[in-house]
Parts: structure tokens; C-alpha cells; sequence
């Protein structure tokens, strides 16, 4: 259930945006924490994530199915890392991470192709997250959020 994000993954239309847009909620909460236990989260969240995802992409018979969403949402997590939780910014994050995410610039592309197993899907989405986290905090930083 993790690897599908709770369900959101498994909703017909956009899975991916379906389950970003379902990390916000548990982003709220995470945003509460002292910043090295946010991390420490984040680091569980992807070691897990490399497990279940993968198993789960195993049972299924397929790479990167687009139901599998535990990506995302540590995707997201990283991308709102330095962010206050406010509405602009959380359009802002999701907004720049799923750009990312679905674009897939180099090196996200090559990742994404080159990388297989539980790794292979969380990775991509893991260095989108981080840069979509550059862009979100220099935006934060310069006053627009």
C-alpha cells in the first residue's frame, strides 16, 4: 500500500500528480520536525522506498509502473525541504517538482533510464526533488514566497 501511495497511485488519471498532491498532507507534518530528524525521515522514507517499490515493480512485472508513487512522494518531501508552509509555497514545490519529474532534464533522464530495480525508481525522483529544491528556495530567498 505504501509503494501505491496510500491509493493515490492507483487513482486512473495522473498518478504521479495524484500522489504528490496526496505528500502534502504528511509534508505538513514533517515540516514540524527538528530539521535533522526531517532528513532523517527522508533518508528511512528513500531506503524503504527502494525496498518496497522495487518489490513491488517486481510482483508487477514491470520496471516503473505509473502506480507506484512512494517516489513521488519523497520526491516532494525533498523538493518542500527548505520551504514555510504556506499555500504559495506548496504550489511552488509541487508545481517545480512534478516539472521536473515529468520533463526529466539530464541527469534525471539518465537516471531514470540507466538506473533499474527499487533504486532505479526512487532516484529520479529523489535528484528532482533536490533540484526542484535549488530553484523553490533561491524563489523563497529572493522574497516571492
Amino acid at each position: 500500500m505504501l509503494a501505491f501511495g496510500f491509493g493515490s497511485g492507483l487513482l486512473p488519471k495522473a498518478p504521479g500528480t495524484m500522489g504528490s498532491l496526496a505528500a502534502i498532507p504528511l509534508w505538513l507534518l514533517l515540516n514540524q520536525l527538528p530539521v535533522n530528524f526531517y532528513w532523517l525521515a527522508i533518508l528511512i522514507a528513500s531506503v524503504m522506498g527502494v525496498y518496497i517499490c522495487g518489490n513491488a515493480a517486481k510482483k508487477m512485472g514491470v520496471h516503473d509502473h505509473s502506480g507506484i508513487v512512494w517516489d513521488e512522494f519523497v520526491g516532494l518531501w525533498i523538493a518542500m525541504a527548505f520551504l514555510p508552509p504556506t499555500f504559495g509555497s506548496i504550489i511552488c514545490g509541487f508545481v517545480l517538482f512534478r516539472l521536473f519529474d515529468i520533463v526529466k532534464p539530464w541527469p534525471i533522464s539518465w537516471l531514470d533510464k540507466n538506473i533499474h530495480g527499487g533504486l532505479g525508481i526512487m532516484i529520479d525522483d529523489i535528484v528532482a526533488g533536490a533540484c526542484a529544491a535549488c530553484i523553490a528556495y533561491y524563489i523563497n530567498y529572493l522574497g516571492y514566497l
